[in-house]
């Protein structure tokens, strides 16, 4: 992994110690780097989580590889594992130093409001705003360019990346993270129409993102209307999300890339809402629930379901449309076939009957 500074050395045996593996060929080969299974190198660990991917264990330079514990043979040396992309991270943290520099201290360039709170180790970078009124917890970190509105609430350790966007009322958990460019708080899209015009409703609620949320960049969390926009504990976000009013997202869920979730919306825990799905107002999704990429959700998904498609239905009808769908163009051409067939017969029918009755007339 270049500059990621230089690897602790350890032996696979160590190694399979510390993730509690099981080393599968010769245990005192000396690891000198971490890398994907494309990428690596001689003196390479490497891991195998995604079956897909098996065929690169062939042509693979690493040293070594982490796999499942249903692996039963690899061409080199393997350690066996429950979760080999668990292992593998936390092989990482142990063995790659960390070079990420993080800021302490006011910078003297940061703007503090009035009748601000700040915890202890607080860091703040150049030109971060904080407006009257806004508290931030222990060792929290908010750098260049952040505004945090007035009365708003950070608990502690949370990183806050540069030009993220927390507005007035806005309440963040411990431990969140929210990546550059996030905006939360944002009014949400409400507008009354009257005689042709839209006027704007006041969206006078708030967001609240609750202990151990990690949002991407570039992400949108609209405020409710009344009450409350609520993201659950754990519940991970990748960039570029659209999440309307008065959502409510359950703990632990996944939401990925330009996914977006209409107004009044209920997701609940563990649902993993895959790319470019997206999501109608009023609508529940219940726990353990996947929705594919680009499933277009018009109506309430049950718990522990499936769908795929638009409009979205369960993942295994929607794939015996799509085989039916496939098959379309075939079946036109035989439709066209069999009316040919039919346009004759029926031809030779009718000289048939008329030949008849000129016999008879």
């Amino acid at each position: 992994m270049p500059g990621e500074g230089s690897p602790i050395r350890k032996t696979l045996k160590e190694i399979a110690q510390l993730i509690d593996g099981e080393v599968v060929g010769d245990s005192g080969i000396v690891i000198t780097g971490i890398s994907g299974i494309r990428e690596a190198e001689e003196g390479d660990l490497t891991f195998l989580a995604n079956p897909r991917y098996a065929p690169l264990m062939e042509t693979t330079r690493a040293a070594a590889i982490i796999t499942s514990r249903e692996t039963t043979d690899a061409p080199k040396p393997i350690i066996r594992t429950a979760n080999p992309s668990l292992a593998f991270a936390k092989i990482i943290s142990i063995m790659m130093p960390n070079d990420q520099q993080f800021p302490s201290g006011i910078h003297p360039a940061a703007v503090i409001g009035k009748d601000v709170k700040m915890g202890r180790d607080v860091a703040i970078q150049a030109h971060a705003v904080l407006d009257d009124g806004a508290s931030v917890g222990d060792r929290t970190i908010i750098y260049s360019g952040a505004y945090v509105g007035h009365n708003a609430k950070i608990g502690c350790d949370c990183l806050i990346y540069p030009n993220v966007v927390l507005r007035e009322k806005v309440v963040l958990g411990d431990r969140v993270v929210i990546h550059p460019g996030t905006c939360i708080g944002s009014d949400g899209f409400g507008f009354a129409s009257v005689n042709g015009e839209h006027r704007k409703i006041p969206q006078i609620g708030t967001v609240v993102i609750e202990d151990d949320v990690e949002i991407g960049a570039n992400v949108t969390i609209d405020r409710a209307r009344f009450g409350k926009t609520v993201i659950g504990r754990g519940t991970k976000i990748d960039n570029l999300v659209q999440i309307a009013h008065n959502v409510i997202v359950g703990q632990n869920t996944l939401i990925i890339a330009q996914a977006g979730i209409s107004g009044s919306t209920v997701i609940g825990n563990n649902v993993t809402i895959a790319g470019q799905a997206g999501l109608v107002g009023h609508i529940t999704v219940g726990d353990n629930s996947v929705l594919a990429a680009q499933a277009g959700v018009t109506k309430s998904v049950p718990a522990n379901a499936c769908v795929s498609g638009y409009p979205a239905k369960p993942h295994d009808e929607a794939k015996r449309l799509n085989a039916f769908v496939s098959r379309l163009p075939q079946i036109v051409e035989e439709l066209k076939k069999l009316q040919e067939k039919i346009n004759q017969l029926e031809s030779k029918i009718a000289d048939g009957t008329a030949a008849d009755d000129k016999k008879r007339g």
